[in-house]
């Protein structure tokens, strides 16, 4: 049997994340000039996407560059967290959760170290899916066609069997030059209307092509 199969990013997409201006309060209560946190913290950010580094070097880092004591740290990773966990599109959540069985579900998503914690206890997305593909555990952020490639492999389907949903274009494109069917995020009318497309279509067997 030809599995169909749809995957989901999380910010932007399972998660409505609005920047909350945290950075620029920090850059003000430190007293430097707007972008030195990220001028200092960039590498730190880029090796926590991809697992190179581990939480409590992060905090180690962020105490190192910006002065920050450990009370200071952990105000800050606050502040972090509570803008990239956002909240949750609970009506696509809701919609997703009743495709459970009748489709492979998926999650492959540009992370942080730490972040599957975090998402799990707050809103158990390891119940929703079958399979969460995060960046920091792999060592390979989206657009990278090995992150499509790892997604597909999770949950053992071909790509073109495959629904990508994602809030970046850039990702969605490049999910399509690796096989994958692909929708770009912008509300949750048209994703859900063209999930069920997708759904109501006849799945490609290998060999195949798509009419």
């Amino acid at each position: 049997m030809t599995a169909t199969c749809v995957i989901l990013d999380i910010g932007g997409v399972l998660e409505m994340t609005p920047q909350t201006g945290w950075v620029q309060r920090w850059e003000a209560q430190l007293g430097v000039s707007p972008g030195t946190v990220h001028a200092r913290m960039h590498d730190v950010w880029r090796a926590g996407s991809v697992g190179s580094i581990g939480e409590q070097e992060v905090h180690d880092q962020v105490a190192g560059r910006l002065g920050l004591d450990t009370p200071g740290v952990e105000a800050f990773m606050a502040d972090l967290w509570a803008e990239y966990l956002g909240t949750p599109n609970d009506e696509l959540i809701a919609y997703v959760r009743g495709l459970r069985g009748s489709c492979r579900l998926g999650i492959l998503s540009n992370s942080f170290v730490g972040a599957r914690e975090r998402e799990t206890t707050l809103y158990h997305f390891d119940e929703l899916v079958e399979h969460i593909v995060y960046s920091h555990e792999i060592g390979v952020e989206k657009p990278d066609p090995r992150a499509f490639g790892a997604a597909c492999a999770s949950l053992a389907v071909q790509p073109e069997n495959c629904l990508f949903i994602d809030d970046v274009a850039v990702n969605v494109e490049a999910a399509e030059e690796s096989g994958m069917q692909s929708h770009l995020f912008e509300d949750n009318a048209r994703t859900i209307t063209r999930i069920a497309a997708h759904l109501a279509a006849e799945p490609v067997t290998p060999g195949r092509a798509r009419p």
